[in-house]
C-alpha cells in the first residue's frame, strides 16, 4: 500500500456500514446532474459535416472552428468512446473510486498539485473567450454522444466540463516529462537522493538523468539543400502506446475561420498534436530537461505545522482532502489526507523528512491556446510566435513548411536558477533565494533554423547533436543550470549517420530512413551484446551456439534476420536499464533466461525474427520487423507462446512533402485503424497489414479530392 494511504485506513473500516449509507445517497446525485436532454438541446447550435475515408478515417467541416471541433469530439467518440469515457475520472481526480487502490497515487497527485482548484479559479481569465468556447464545443460533442448513445455511457460521468478537458492538458505534460519519477523517490523508505552541499570556490559536476524515459518518438526533416529534387520533407512518428488513453488517433479538421489540419491527437484533445496544414508541418518529440526542483524543509522545532525560510517560521498552508477508493461496485472508502502547500510549492510529509516541490508550468493553463495557434500557424515566424507563448512545459519540436524552412525547437519552460548549486539533489528548504520564479524565455531555448546540411532529426536525444556536426549548437552557450538531457538513442546514432552518409536525398532514400531497422554499430545496444563474444564456453554447449550465432548477427532486425530473435532478448534488458537510469545488468544471466525462452518457445535459437515479433489485433496476426530504438521502433510484451506482441512504438505515422513549387503530397498509416475499440467495424484492424508491410496509405489534401474516393457522410446534430 502506498505511504499516503496507509494513515487512517483501519480506522475508516469502523465506520464502513455508515459510509455505505452515505454512498447510496451520494449516488442519487451524482447521477442527477446528468440530462441527456439538455446535452441534444446544447448541440443544436452547432452545424458540422463528417466524410469518412476508406478507412474510416474522420475528414471533419463546419463554418466555425467550434463546429468542427464538436465534430472532432463525436467523430472520435465513434471509434474510441470507452477510452474518452475512462479519461474523465482521471481529469477529475476520482480514478480510485472507479477502478480501486491503483488509482490513487493519480488522484493524490491531481489534489495535491491543486490542479483543479487552479484551472476552476482561473478559467475564465487565463483562456480567452474564443478558447473557452473551443474546449465547450468539444466537451458537447462528447455529451451529445453520450446522450444519444445512453446504453454505452455511465451516467455518473457525465456531462463532462470544458474545465475537465483543461484539467487534462496540464496533468498530461507533467506525466510526459517525467515528473511522477520525482515524487515516487521521496515514498521510498529512505532518501533516495543526498542534499545539495552550499556552493564553494570549486565549480561542481552536474549530473544527467533520464529516468523513465517513454519508448521516444521520431521526427526529421530535409529541405531543399538536402533533397534530389528541390522538395521539403518530414516525417512525423511519435512513439506511444498503440492502445488506451494516449494512443493516436488520426483526424482532418478544417473550419472556415481558418483551422486546417490533418494529423494525430489523443483522446479528449481537441487540437492536432503533430501534423501538417497546407504550409507547414511540426513532429514532436518528449524531451526531459530538468523542469523539477525538491526541497528538503526544516520544521520549526516548537511546532511541526510552521516550516523555517531565512530564519523565521512560516506556517504551511493545509487543507484536507478525502480520497474515494473503491471497495464493490459502486460503493467506495473515503480516506482522508492532509494536503500541504509551502512557499517552494506543494509539500509531503515521509518517514524520512518534509520535502517540497517546485516545477516547471505550475499553475499553467494556456496550453490549449498554444496548440491551437501552432495548429493555425502558417509559416515559421506564425510558429515560433505560438511557441513563444511557453504554455506547453516540455517536448521538442521539428517543423517544415512549403516556404523551405526547417527547425529544431528543445522546448522547455526551464527554470532560472542560481548557479553553484548541485540541483540534481535536494535543495535546502530554509534558503528562499534557492526558489526561483522565472524560466527562461523563448529566445534562449536551444533552437536551429535551416542548418547547411539540410536536414534535422530529433529522436530523444541531446539537442546538441541534431543535425550536421558543423551546424549543431555550441553546449558550452548554454549553462549547466539549465539541466539539459545529453544522452543519446540508437535512433539518434543511426539517423545522423545516415544521413550524414547520404548526400542528397530522393523520396525514396527519405523514407528509407523512417523504416530502418539497425542497431549502430557503436551504439549501447550493440556494445552489450558484444560482451557474449568475450565469454568463454564449452564446445557444442547451447551458450556456444548462441555466442556464434550473435557473431553474425548484423544488427539488423529485419523480419527475416535469423539473429535478432536472440540479440534483442539480451539488448532488450540494457534498453529497460537505460530508461530507468540504471547500469546495464550482469549479461550472464540475461543470456541464460533468452536461451531457455527461445529454446521453449521455437525450439532452436534463431527462428526468424518476424516469427517472434508480431502484430496483434483481432484476427491479424501479422510478422513485423523493428525492434526496441531503432527508427522502426517496435517494442512487444512476451504473448504465452513466447512470441511478442508489438504494444508501443510507431503509431500513427505522418508524412508530408512540398515539391519545388510548393504542391503537397502526403502519407499516412495507423498501426491498427479508425476504429480504436471497435473490434466489430471493419475499421479496427483495417490499416495493420499497410502497417506491417511498411506502407503509407495516400491522404487526400482537399474536400474534393475526398469525395471522389470511397465514402460516407454524417452531419450533426442528426
Amino acid at each position: 500500500m502506498k505511504p499516503y494511504l496507509r494513515c487512517a485506513w483501519l480506522s475508516l473500516l469502523a465506520i464502513a456500514p455508515l459510509l455505505v449509507l452515505l454512498n447510496l445517497l451520494l449516488l442519487g446525485v451524482r447521477a442527477a446532474d446528468w440530462q441527456p436532454e439538455a446535452a441534444i438541446a446544447e448541440a443544436a447550435q452547432y452545424k458540422v459535416e463528417i466524410i469518412r475515408d476508406a478507412y474510416g478515417g474522420p475528414y471533419i467541416y463546419g463554418q466555425r472552428d467550434i463546429d468542427v471541433a464538436f465534430g472532432l469530439s463525436y467523430a472520435h467518440a465513434e471509434d474510441d468512446f470507452r477510452t474518452m469515457q475512462q479519461m474523465i475520472p482521471f481529469y477529475r481526480g476520482q480514478l480510485a473510486r472507479e477502478i480501486g487502490l491503483e488509482g490513487a497515487p493519480v488522484d493524490f497527485l491531481v489534489h495535491w498539485l491543486g490542479v483543479r482548484r487552479h484551472v476552476d479559479e482561473n478559467y475564465e481569465h487565463m483562456l480567452s473567450p474564443q478558447i473557452r468556447a473551443h474546449l465547450k464545443a468539444y466537451a458537447d460533442g462528447l455529451n451529445y454522444y453520450a446522450a444519444t448513445h445512453p446504453m454505452e455511457a455511465d451516467p455518473r460521468l457525465f456531462p463532462i466540463t470544458p474545465q475537465d478537458l483543461t484539467v487534462g492538458f496540464s496533468l498530461q505534460h507533467l506525466l510526459f516529462y517525467g515528473f511522477e519519477g520525482h515524487i515516487t523517490k521521496l515514498f521510498a523508505d529512505s532518501p533516495q537522493i543526498e542534499l545539495a552541499a552550499a556552493p564553494d570556490s570549486a565549480s561542481l559536476t552536474r549530473h544527467f538523468g533520464a529516468a523513465g524515459l517513454p519508448v521516444g518518438s521520431n521526427a526529421f526533416a530535409i529541405n531543399q539543400d538536402k533533397s534530389t529534387d528541390g522538395a521539403t520533407r518530414i516525417m512525423i512518428n511519435s512513439h506511444q502506446p498503440l492502445t488506451g488513453p494516449v494512443a493516436w488517433y488520426e483526424a482532418h479538421v478544417k473550419s472556415n475561420e481558418g483551422w486546417d489540419m490533418h494529423g494525430g491527437v489523443f483522446p479528449g484533445m481537441p487540437f492536432i498534436a503533430k501534423g501538417f496544414n497546407p504550409d507547414i508541418g511540426y513532429g514532436v518529440t518528449v524531451n526531459k530537461p530538468d523542469l523539477v526542483d525538491i526541497y528538503k524543509l526544516t520544521l520549526n522545532p516548537d511546532n511541526n505545522d510552521e516550516y523555517m525560510l531565512d530564519g523565521k517560521a512560516h506556517r504551511f498552508e493545509s487543507r484536507r482532502h478525502w480520497l474515494k477508493i473503491k471497495l464493490l461496485g459502486n460503493f467506495y472508502l473515503p480516506v482522508p489526507r492532509s494536503l500541504l502547500t509551502s512557499a517552494h510549492g506543494p509539500a509531503l510529509e515521509t518517514s524520512h523528512g518534509t520535502y517540497a516541490v517546485r516545477y516547471a508550468g505550475m499553475g499553467e493553463i494556456r496550453q490549449p491556446a498554444q496548440w491551437m495557434a501552432m495548429n493555425k500557424a502558417r509559416n515559421l515566424d506564425e510558429f515560433k510566435k505560438a511557441m513563444a507563448m511557453q504554455a506547453i512545459v516540455s517536448f521538442n519540436f521539428i517543423y517544415a513548411d512549403r516556404s523551405g524552412d526547417i527547425h529544431f525547437l528543445h522546448n522547455g519552460r526551464i527554470p532560472k536558477r542560481a548557479a553553484g548549486w548541485d540541483w540534481q539533489k535536494y535543495l535546502p528548504g530554509d534558503r528562499s533565494d534557492l526558489i526561483w520564479d522565472e524560466q527562461i524565455s523563448f529566445d534562449e531555448m536551444p533552437q536551429i533554423d535551416n542548418p547547411a546540411s539540410g536536414y534535422l532529426l530529433s529522436t530523444n536525444q541531446d539537442p546538441f547533436k541534431v543535425t550536421a556536426p558543423s551546424d549543431n549548437l555550441d553546449p558550452s552557450d548554454y549553462p549547466s543550470t539549465l539541466g539539459l538531457q545529453t544522452r543519446m538513442t540508437n535512433r539518434a546514432d543511426r539517423g545522423l549517420a545516415m544521413f550524414a552518409q547520404a548526400g542528397r536525398m530522393s523520396e525514396a532514400d527519405f523514407i528509407a530512413v523512417k523504416w530502418d531497422k539497425f542497431y549502430d554499430p557503436e551504439s549501447r545496444a550493440m556494445k552489450y551484446v558484444r560482451r557474449i563474444a568475450e565469454m568463454n564456453f564449452t564446445d557444442g554447449s547451447l551458450h556456444a551456439k548462441g555466442q556464434k550465432i550473435l557473431a553474425a548477427w548484423n544488427g539488423e532486425t529485419a523480419r527475416d534476420n535469423r539473429q535478432a530473435a536472440l540479440a534483442v532478448c539480451l539488448l532488450s534488458e540494457e534498453w529497460k536499464a537505460e530508461q530507468a537510469d540504471k547500469p546495464a545488468p550482469d549479461i550472464a544471466p540475461v543470456y541464460d533466461t533468452c536461451l531457455a525462452e527461445l529454446m521453449d518457445a521455437f525450439g532452436r535459437l534463431d527462428p526468424p525474427w518476424e516469427e517472434r515479433n508480431r502484430l496483434l489485433r483481432g484476427t491479424a496476426d501479422l510478422p513485423l520487423g523493428g525492434g526496441p530504438d531503432v527508427l522502426r521502433a517496435i517494442y512487444g510484451l512476451p504473448e504465452d507462446d513466447g512470441r511478442l506482441k508489438a504494444v508501443a512504438g510507431d503509431g500513427l505515422i505522418v508524412y508530408t512533402a512540398w515539391d519545388k513549387n510548393g504542391k503537397q503530397s502526403g502519407g499516412m498509416v495507423h498501426n491498427f485503424g479508425a476504429a480504436s475499440t471497435r473490434p466489430a467495424s471493419p475499421h479496427y484492424a483495417d490499416q495493420a497489414p499497410l502497417y506491417a508491410a511498411e506502407q503509407f496509405r495516400p491522404i487526400a489534401l482537399s474536400r474534393e479530392a475526398l469525395l471522389k474516393t470511397r465514402h460516407t457522410i454524417t452531419r450533426l446534430p442528426h
